[in-house]
């Protein structure tokens, strides 16, 4: 009797140990592994910010009170801007003077009615920088309202970037028939670099009529100004547009998928619509050597609210007015995409997950004519990367999958029997 208990115990012992290295493995595939097969990083998360434990959740939730409990420390000042064309100077004291500090729960509770669009129809002007290059009729040069309009982050020196960009994921043959605007957005260097430079992007927007820019300094800091100054634009020159997309360029952009199976031209335009690659309850970087150190006087909170990586995010035309509406009250951050997350709460809209994961990536996913057949953003491309594989794509548009299985097999199949694997 002793002996069977004992064998019975060690038969539980070893069924333990067993269920034990089976949980390891299955961890290490999903968390190791498995993201890197698929041409993600094992750590998904965004330069900008530390961890976040519901970064991963595809499910909206908007709950009020927890955004009030996480938000009642964030200082909103009530800003007047103080026009100095010596752009130097906003670099150093920041862009907005403080005159009056209220929380955003208080900033919030007072405009809960500015999502409805009978509250922001008022009268905006182009911002405080004055333009030095504009085109302010590019929106009216066709007889319909566009479907989509291109808002591209980008610098005077990135001029083979913006050539290739115009080759490929921004020309408008991608969707002739539709209305397809492209507008890079630029401030300006000081220097004599600065003086060729804006000659030579002169001479490219008589060339291409493209290009945006406002009288402010070009920086990594900036980039929250360069936004809002496209939303400003799009909401001043180009207001019925169905849809607008924020995007940088270092990135590839599948705009054809974009189009014609996220946003769906045959349906009616959504309102009050932002998607991208959702970023979920993560908290400021207070890394001081950090590029992305967000200081503690400048955003005390502990949690940023939900927001989009800055390099591919998507909205609707209706958007544009509120966001840069609801800016005016918002004292601006240099995280661009944090910012935009910010003036979303103040607006009471929530972030829609992408119906997939995948979609949108803020990191570089390997180039397969099929993985690239099915994102509509991936990152980190050199000019001459984004025209090959690009042109790969198009020429392998139609069996992109068919060619990538066919490529993995080594021909060691007849074409005969992968099409009749493959196609139903």
């Amino acid at each position: 009797m002793q002996w069977r208990r004992r064998h019975c115990c060690a038969h539980t012992a070893k069924l333990l140990y067993l269920l034990s290295l089976l949980g390891i493995l299955f961890f290490l595939v999903h968390q190791v592994w498995l993201p890197r097969l698929t041409g993600m990083p094992w750590w998904r998360g965004h330069p900008v910010v530390y961890g976040g434990g519901e970064a991963h959740s595809t499910k909206a939730k908007w709950n009020t009170s927890v955004q009030h409990s996480q938000w009642k420390f964030v200082i909103i000042p009530q800003p007047t801007f103080k026009a100095d064309t010596n752009s130097s100077s906003h670099e150093k004291q920041g862009v907005y003077q403080t005159q009056q500090h209220t929380s955003l729960e208080n900033t919030m509770a007072a405009n809960t009615s500015q999502s409805d669009e009978g509250d922001l129809s008022g009268t905006i002007t182009h911002g405080p920088f004055p333009y030095i290059i504009n085109e302010p009729d590019k929106c009216t040069e066709n007889r319909a309202a566009p479907f989509l309009v291109l808002l591209i982050a980008t610098e005077a020196r990135q001029v083979e970037a913006r050539n290739a960009i115009r080759q490929t994921w921004g020309n408008e043959s991608v969707a002739p028939a539709l209305g397809f605007i492209r507008l890079f957005l630029l401030g300006k260097k000081d220097g004599e670099l600065g003086l060729l430079q804006q000659r030579m992007l002169e001479a490219e927007s008589r060339r291409h009529h493209d290009i945006i820019q406002q009288d402010f300094l070009d920086s990594y800091k900036n980039l929250t100004i360069k936004t809002l100054m496209g939303m400003n634009w799009v909401a001043m020159h180009c207001p019925h547009t169905s849809y607008v997309m924020k995007t940088d360029s270092d990135m590839f952009v599948n705009t054809e998928y974009l189009i014609f199976k996220l946003l769906r031209p045959e349906l009616k335009p959504r309102r009050n619509y932002f998607t991208g690659n959702n970023m979920r309850g993560y908290a400021p970087n207070r890394n001081k050597n950090s590029k992305w150190y967000m200081p503690q006087e400048l955003y005390p909170g502990d949690k940023y609210p939900t927001f989009c990586s800055g390099t591919g995010y998507v909205f609707s035309g209706d958007l544009t007015r509120k966001i840069y509406q609801a800016s005016l009250s918002i004292r601006h951050l240099h995280l661009e995409d944090v910012y935009v997350g910010i003036c979303l709460v103040k607006l009471g809209i929530e972030p829609t997950p992408p119906p997939n994961e995948f979609l949108f990536n803020h990191w570089r996913v390997a180039y397969s004519s099929c993985k690239y057949s099915h994102l509509i953003t991936s990152h980190g491309f050199h000019p001459n990367e984004l025209l090959k594989y690009w042109h790969h794509l198009q020429s392998n548009k139609p069996n992109a999958c068919i060619n990538a299985f066919k490529e993995r097999a080594g021909g060691a199949h007849s074409h005969s029997s992968w099409d009749r694997l493959l196609v139903p």
